[in-house]
């Protein structure tokens, strides 16, 4: 807390000496925050990360006249949890965004799920109005669909896209397809009025939201500090493209969807500069975890040299590609080694608009801004959790694995013997240990008898312990499904003519099939 607080007067310091931060009364105006979160994006996705077809341009270029991060971790290896996270500062287990129905089974939110974002969290958009700040979500909300969970009611003041992802089912017969609204009311569902050609992988949908990105910036830009949360799923299986990208890459159609990711984002760069709020605009660049490995080639992504990928614990699950880019304060070109996570977005928001969390709750997330703009290193835990387990935890240099379980799928092609398992395997008694500096593949364990194995054993365990005896796991919201919840008739399909007729509610407990 006394970081963040150092941090907080450093930056209102800033303010008060700095002209491009007065708003139009004279008073210091805070700056733009725009987290970019992609879907299913893995580690080597990017040209600057090594990708060796280097058709990223505009992020790559965006890491040299940023920050780069090697070590950024999400909070989870699936899309609800880890968004969760990021909004809350908070672990899944903690927000309520996990499971108890299998042993350390991952946990999502399909349209049958009952649960979502409890009131009791208090989400970084809630927080920014303290500040002055007016927050739109664009694209994929993930954090229940039913209209207690709206994003409107947590914070936000605009919202287009949808509840879900997606992704299935592609007819309205035996269940309705995901919503798109525009703020509080629906305005056509995927694949009906936004198609997506599962064929050619042809849809205008990243398009559509690089427009409303672009209109809310200018929108906003000249009157409030603004926070934008673009939430784009091009990325995730069945990937999509507008026409002009389909057929442009080297990577078949995932590369084109990363193509138009990129391509967006330089516009949107280009935008803030044009408008002169590039310097007061703090924007972040990320993934909510890593690639889906069971869709590739030809719709999944790269994690690089790191082992296995989405739905996983290992480093390719959880190991995110992350940029920093704030012209005039975060200095161009810089790697940091800082171990960061997803919900560090969080805590770090809420510094640069001199706020600090809520004191009456646990905040995993870290204030990045002595990182960001004076290259400090903090010391810090990553824990990666799968449901209500804690599979692994890295220290320092070092990985301890306390179960390992590669998914469910007996098919799966990557493979490291005494490593990954098709079975849940524990070693909570002798931990699988790897130094991820020497080793990020972890793909050889360090030896049970060696020096090094005993001295990062003992300091895991003793991190591990205290975490565990202070954590105060939430109510979970993922357990229970009912197909009568499922987006049959939301709000404005009136208007539409598109409401369905709900089945019998029958509450039960979901059954996950990975």
């Amino acid at each position: 807390m006394a970081a963040v607080v150092a941090a907080t007067r450093w930056w209102q310091l800033l303010l008060v000496l700095s002209a491009a931060g007065m708003g139009a009364s004279g008073a210091p105006q805070p700056p733009n925050i725009l987290l970019l979160l992609m879907d299913d994006m893995g580690w080597g996705d990017l040209g600057v990360y090594g990708e060796p077809s280097r058709e990223t341009p505009n992020l790559d270029r965006m890491a040299a006249e940023g920050l780069l991060f090697p070590n950024f971790y999400s909070a989870n290896p699936l899309c609800s949890p880890s968004r969760a996270a990021l909004l809350t500062g908070r672990l899944p287990i903690r927000n309520g965004f996990y499971t108890t129905n299998a042993h350390a089974r991952n946990a999502y939110t399909p349209q049958e799920i009952v649960g979502g974002i409890p009131d009791s969290e208090q989400l970084l958009p809630e927080l920014l109005k303290k500040a002055g700040y007016v927050s739109k979500i664009v694209g994929k909300w993930h954090l229940g669909h039913r209209p207690q969970f709206h994003p409107l009611k947590h914070g936000f003041d605009e919202w287009f896209g949808s509840p879900n992802c997606h992704f299935g089912p592609y007819d309205n017969k035996a269940r309705p397809n995901i919503p798109v609204y525009r703020d509080w009311e629906m305005v056509g569902r995927y694949y009906e009025e936004f198609p997506i050609n599962l064929k050619t992988g042809e849809a205008n949908l990243t398009q559509i939201y690089l427009q409303e990105a672009l209109d809310f910036i200018k929108r906003q830009a000249r009157h409030h500090p603004f926070f934008l949360y673009w939430a784009v799923d091009a990325t995730h299986a069945p990937v999509y493209a507008s026409k002009p990208f389909l057929g442009t890459s080297q990577r078949g159609r995932y590369g084109d969807a990363v193509r138009e990711i990129d391509d967006s984002i330089g516009k949107i760069l280009e935008l803030l500069q044009d408008l002169h709020v590039a310097d007061n605009t703090f924007v972040f660049f990320t993934s909510d975890n890593g690639a889906a490995l069971i869709s590739a080639p030809e719709q999944g992504g790269s994690n690089g040299p790191f082992l296995c990928g989405k739905q996983t614990t290992f480093e390719g699950g959880m190991r995110e590609p992350a940029l920093a880019w704030w012209p005039g304060h975060v200095t161009a070109g810089q790697v940091s080694h800082q171990l960061g996570s997803i919900m560090d977005l969080f805590t770090t928001s809420l510094a640069l608009a001199g706020l600090t969390p809520p004191s009456d709750r646990a905040i995993d997330g870290l204030n990045l801004l002595p990182t960001l703009l004076q290259g400090r290193l903090m010391d810090r835990p990553i824990f990666y959790y799968r449901g209500d387990t804690l599979m692994a935890a890295t220290l320092g240099q070092h990985k301890a694995h306390f179960w390992t379980w590669t998914n469910s799928w007996e098919n799966f092609r990557q493979n490291v013997s005494g490593v990954t398992t098709h079975n849940l395997e524990d070693h909570t008694k002798l931990p699988l240990i790897f130094h991820l500096g020497r080793d990020p593949g972890e793909r050889f364990p360090l030896s049970f008898a060696s020096a090094e194995y005993q001295e990062a054993l003992s300091r895991i365990t003793s991190v591990v312990q205290q975490h565990q005896e202070a954590l105060v796991p939430a109510q979970p919201q993922l357990n229970v499904c009912n197909w009568a919840v499922m987006n049959w008739a939301p709000p404005g399909c009136e208007k539409l003519g598109k409401c369905l007729t709900p089945p019998e509610s029958i509450p039960k407990k979901c059954l996950w099939s990975h």
